[in-house]
Parts: structure tokens; sequence; C-alpha cells
């Protein structure tokens, strides 16, 4: 199938690859009045009629964002021109309506009181440039719009850094992808930490009352069957009457004579 440049609706080379990164229908455009100062673009002016009485919605298109890569002439490098462009087509026939280069960031304005609404600015062959206002009818559609834009300026690298290009990606996805199988007799060494590891400290036991406790208790009393050890404290039970009269010895027994003056003094 022939490619064509959206902007301009002529043919393209045949090495040229296109991408469509956004489709929404419908999508209604609008004749703009000139952006008020300080206030930017506002929706609400659009919607509603101009003073002469005419409406201010001119067609309702289906909108594409697309990208085009055009391989450089002559290139060793496989250098590639890349472009991204908007398109406002009709949607039943395809063809074009308007177009807009997207060169820089200031081609899509946001307005100040909708977020389904964008003023584009658009151009024709001869460089010629207008503003057209354009509205969503779904506020996710604004969303992946915006979200195709930003991935857009990503493909033509304006952050100055040295991001890929999609096209040169679809063409390594094409190309014979490596191989990397192990081959026969091939081994892969793989150094692993020691064979526990890092040990973790015991965590410390875990506190018991009881166990603390119980080294400052007092041993048990004795029983009364088992007869307590001598320097053990325990005092041992009086002796028995018969036992003492027994000991007890009298002064006859001593050589005393207790006489007609009693005991001896």
């Amino acid at each position: 199938m022939e490619s064509i440049d959206p902007a301009t609706g002529r043919a393209l080379p045949s090495d040229a690859i296109q991408r469509v990164l956004f489709v929404a229908s419908p999508v209604h455009v609008y004749n703009i009045p000139p952006m008020m100062p300080g206030k930017g673009h506002v929706a609400a002016t659009w919607t509603a009629d101009a003073p002469d009485g005419s409406r201010r919605q001119i067609f309702t298109a289906r909108l594409r964002v697309i990208e085009t890569a055009v391989p450089v002439p002559g290139s060793a490098d496989g250098d590639e021109k890349v472009k991204a462009d908007i398109v406002l087509e009709d949607s039943a026939t395809g063809q074009l309506f308007a177009a807009a280069p997207y060169t820089a960031g200031a081609v899509v304005e946001s307005v100040s009181d909708s977020s389904r609404f964008f003023a584009l600015r658009v151009q024709d062959e001869a460089g010629r440039k207008a503003s057209l206002g354009i509205g969503f009818e779904e506020r996710s559609e604004a969303f992946d719009f915006g979200v195709s834009l930003q991935e857009a300026q990503k493909t033509l690298d304006w952050g100055g850094g040295h991001s890929k290009k999609l096209v040169a990606v679809e063409r390594k996805d094409s190309a014979e992808k490596r191989d990397l199988s192990l081959k026969e007799g091939e081994t892969i060494t793989i150094n692993l930490p020691g064979r526990f590891g890092r040990r973790k400290p015991d965590p410390p036991p875990p506190y018991s009352e009881n166990e603390n406790l119980s080294s400052f208790s007092l041993p048990p009393p004795p029983s009364s069957s088992s007869s307590a050890p001598r320097g053990s404290g325990v005092l041992p039970p009086p002796p028995s009457a018969q036992s003492v009269r027994k000991k007890r010895l009298s002064a006859q027994e001593l050589g005393f004579d207790d006489g007609k003056f009693g005991e001896f003094a």
C-alpha cells in the first residue's frame, strides 16, 4: 500500500514507515476568535454563537496523530527523518480537511476552562497558518490525545537526550534476534555467598519472672518426721519430765548431809 504524506497528500518513498499514534472520531472543529490577553483561549466562546448569529462550529472530523519516518537518501548509517502530524479528515471519505505539523509544543494549546478543548495551529502546503479549535466529546479521548503527543515528543527527541526512534526499534525487532542459548560444552559459573550466609546473632532468652525469683526462694521447712541436723538452726524438742528426773541427783547422792540445818547453802 502506498504511503501518503498526511500534511501534503503526496506519495512517500516506498521504504517510508508510518505509525498512527491516536485516532478519535467525532471531533468538533471550531472557527475560534483571537486569544484573549491574560486569559488564553476560552472554549465557552467557541460553543456559543457568534455575534452575527453564525455558528462557530464549522466541521466534524476524524482526528489522527501520525508519525512518519523517511530514510535520508545516501546515508550510510541508515539515518531517517522523523516527523509527526495532527490531521483532521472527513470521517466518511478520509479526505484531508486540515493538517498541523507537530514541530513545537505551541502547535497544540490547552484552553483555560475545559480539559476537552484545544487550540490547534494548522498549516497548508504554502506555509500559511491558522488557528482552529477542536473539541472531544469524552474526557478520556482528550487525555489519550495528550498522551500521544507526549509519545511523539519522545520520538522527535525534544528533550535533547539520545532516545531511540520507534522506527529503529521496529526494524530491530524484525531483524534476526541474538541467540543467547548455551552451546554444547558451555557452562555458567555462579558465585554464591557462604554456605550458611551471614549468621544472625541469637536472640536473648525470653524473660521469666518465676525463673529470676527462684534463685532467691527459701528452702522448705523440714518435716516433723525427719531429725534436724546439727547446726541447722532448728531447736530440738524439750526433754520429758521423766528424763529430767533421772538425771537429777539428790544431795545425799553427792555426799552432802542436810542435817538439821537443811540443805547446804
